[in-house]
């Protein structure tokens, strides 16, 4: 690691930031999942580090950065992806890099989509993997519709809240149970909402297992209340609006990959994306699922980043 900081971005943040590979490379920036994953080292190994500058960060409330939304009480009426959007190009800023390659997934994929979409300039090229838009469909097909494929796992996940709130919004309704001031409330909401990513993240030839980091109970609770917030709310975006407005990404290229058995983040997604947005190449590994799980994911995520490294 080079350098590391935190930078003041508003409303009683700070947001934890480090570069790491070559001071002098093509500048790059990951975006990273959940919300609420946090930027973890391994990031950095989709990069040749002799060629690039990669800064990492942790996005509001998760990871390094603070307040941590798995503190017992915590405000998240100023995390947004406006909030997130605007951080990202306070930070771009800060370090004085003019433009960045985007790399991001699942979470990041909406993330780095909107904030491209705010500030072509700033974006040299874009790798997106697991690709998301957060819609209110997408959402629903996750919550609610899933539970076409995983019944028992899903009556169990809609069990999880009051019984007047299983017909209504799930997220907000779990939003509410994770905020509740009875800690083991909490903690159930938490361990049931974790449970059912798991049971969809964790599809046939995905070549992931359940993710030890939901046995750490306040990354289980953080991790818990930020996807809740964001999927309550389809991430304060218009219905559809990533791929309207992709129009405005004209002139970057990009990749977008995605697995077949991707249960989390269907086909369709990045399919519409490539299909509004002119310069994105769309590929498809049709035995992977969710995430990098995949050694033809990974590989294909590298082959992105490698094949831009002397474009400037």
């Amino acid at each position: 690691m080079l350098e590391h900081g935190m930078l003041e971005v508003g409303d009683g943040h700070r947001i934890y930031w480090e570069i790491r590979g070559n001071p002098d490379g093509k500048p790059a920036v990951v975006v990273h999942g959940g919300p609420g994953s946090g930027a973890g080292p391994s990031w950095q190994e989709f990069f040749d580090l002799t060629k690039y500058k990669v800064v990492l960060f942790d996005q509001r409330n998760c990871g390094r950065s603070t307040p941590d939304a798995g503190d017992d009480e915590v405000d998240l009426s100023t995390n947004t992806t406006w909030h997130l959007i605007a951080d990202m190009e306070l930070l771009r800023q800060h370090l004085g890099i003019d433009q960045w390659l985007l790399l991001g997934a699942s979470w990041g994929a909406t993330l780095g989509l909107a904030y491209a979409e705010q500030h072509p300039s700033a974006v040299s090229e874009i790798v997106l993997f697991s690709v998301t838009n957060t819609s209110r469909r997408e959402v629903e097909w996750v919550t609610r519709e899933m539970g076409r494929v995983f019944p028992a796992e899903w009556r169990r996940f809609r069990d999880g809240v009051p019984e007047a709130e299983r017909d209504g919004n799930l997220a907000l309704a779990y939003s509410r149970l994770l905020h509740d001031p009875d800690p083991a409330v909490r903690d159930r909401a938490a361990r049931d909402w974790c449970d059912w990513e798991d049971t969809h993240v964790a599809t046939h030839g995905a070549g992931i297992q359940p993710s030890e980091r939901y046995q750490d109970p306040r990354f289980r609770l953080r991790f818990a209340r930020l996807v809740t917030h964001y999927w309550g709310h389809a991430a304060w975006l218009e219905e559809g609006a990533l791929v309207r407005d992709a129009g405005k990404l004209a002139g970057i290229p990009g990749v977008l990959i995605v697995g077949r058995l991707d249960f989390s983040s269907p086909v369709e997604t990045a399919w519409l994306m490539a299909q509004a947005w002119p310069d994105a190449e769309l590929k498809i590994v049709e035995d992977a699922g969710h995430g990098a799980g995949s050694t033809d994911v990974s590989d294909l995520v590298k082959e992105a980043i490698a094949g831009y490294a002397d474009r400037r």
